[in-house]
């Protein structure tokens, strides 16, 4: 009896919750600015606000920090927020508050990010567009969906064009699911960076400089990126030339990268489409630069590849931008691999036997080719770094939970 009671007691505050929201209704104005605004500040907890069919040019940024709203447009082509005359905010739209969905609209030439997430639980992306119609350029925004430091983070079936560091990034975050999402034209096109407990899958990446990124970097507030699907995505055709601003760490991304990993553990790449990415289709690479970060761990670990589909990849490779495709044709001689290891391990574990199997773990990727730098040369400089042999990095595969976000 108490339980039933519980439930009833549930059950009529979700009803009395559902029966009091409000649908608010904005359309294009003289000032739609002020009106959306005004129905984002007086919005209460279950409230939609409903942007109706139209082009709406807003001169400043946009931001909800009320609970349990969603905002909605009419079709994700057909409602289109602009941001083309810009005059203030950082963003396009800041969201500070829990349980908002995004839903149904497109938002254009953001002057900085186009939508922000930040430390929010349970955000919802859902058939929204972020886009800078010029082109690639080093002048557009940095991210398009960005959500940071969030809990419980679904993407699904959003589209991001030309933001000048990620399409769809997901920062010191957990709990994450992208999906049935598209990123093109950018410098990343789909970012998981420091992030715990992610799947991205039945996604397209393509036309980007890189199509999906697993970072972990130092000097932030939450590290140790971990748990990482990268499955049944379409990765293909990433030869946009790099146009990150100068500084920017993406920026040493070359040209032509399908999937790049570094310094994550436990990230498992399965089933994808990987082609036509004219420098690498999978790189695994330690984080290369100095830091005064003493917690910081630069190596990946156990990073499984397995029944992915590769196509040709590396026949015009970037020797133009950053390391890794320079060194990489260097030590291929121009033969180009499917998948790189660049081989680097903590010094205490260059002469173990367990490294190679610590650090990637090969299954069936039908006839793709491998290579990496055997660990003996930074000890031994005139060893032959080269290592081609792809059935010495198979193991068994030991698959990662699936990602279930706190709603489900």
């Amino acid at each position: 009896m108490k339980y039933l009671k519980q439930v009833s007691f549930c059950f009529l505050l979700i009803h009395s919750t559902l029966l009091f929201a409000d649908l608010i209704e904005v359309s294009p104005s003289e000032d739609p600015y002020s009106e959306i605004q005004e129905a984002l500040i007086l919005a209460s907890s279950g409230d939609i606000i409903k942007l109706s069919d139209g082009y709406y040019e807003l001169e400043d940024s946009l931001s909800i920090d009320v609970d349990g709203i969603t905002l909605v447009g009419s079709s994700m082509n057909g409602t289109i927020i602009s941001f083309a005359n810009q005059q203030s905010g950082a963003q396009g739209l800041l969201v500070t508050s829990d349980d908002v969905t995004l839903k149904e609209f497109t938002i254009q030439n953001a002057k900085g990010d186009a939508i922000k997430v930040k430390g929010v639980d349970n955000i919802k992306f859902i058939k929204v567009k972020t886009e800078w119609t010029g082109g690639p350029n080093s002048e557009n925004g940095a991210y398009g969906l960005y959500p940071v430091e969030s809990t419980n983070v679904l993407i699904d079936e959003c589209v991001a064009i030309g933001a000048s560091d990620a399409g769809i990034y997901v920062g010191q975050s957990q709990n994450i699911v992208v999906k049935n999402s598209t990123a093109e034209f950018n410098v990343a096109g789909i970012e998981i960076e420091n992030s715990y407990y992610a799947d991205v899958y039945n996604n397209t990446a393509t036309n980007n400089t890189g199509g999906i990124l697993v970072f972990d970097l130092p000097s932030l507030p939450q590290q140790g990126g971990h748990h990482v699907r990268v499955f049944d995505n379409n990765i293909v055709n990433n030869n946009t030339d790099n146009f990150a601003p100068e500084g920017n760490i993406v920026g040493e991304v070359p040209r032509g990268t399908g999937v790049l990993v570094q310094a994550n553990s436990d990230v498992e790449i399965f089933n994808n489409n990987i082609g036509g990415n004219e420098t690498i289709n999978i790189a695994v690479v330690t984080y290369s630069y100095e830091t005064d970060d003493a917690q910081y761990n630069p190596h990946p670990s156990r990073i499984q590849i397995h029944g992915n589909k590769f196509s040709k990849s590396g026949y015009n490779p970037d020797l133009e931008t950053g390391e890794l495709a320079k060194i990489l044709y260097e030590l291929s001689g121009g033969n180009m691999p499917d998948i790189f290891w660049d081989g680097v391990v903590p010094v205490s574990k260059i002469f173990s036997s367990k490294t190679k199997k610590e650090t990637i773990i090969l299954g069936d990727n039908g006839d793709a080719t491998f290579l990496t730098i055997s660990p003996l040369k930074y000890m031994l400089p005139l060893f032959d770094p080269v290592v081609r042999d792809y059935d010495w990095y198979v193991g068994g595969i030991s698959p990662l939970e699936r990602v279930v976000l706190s709603e489900e």
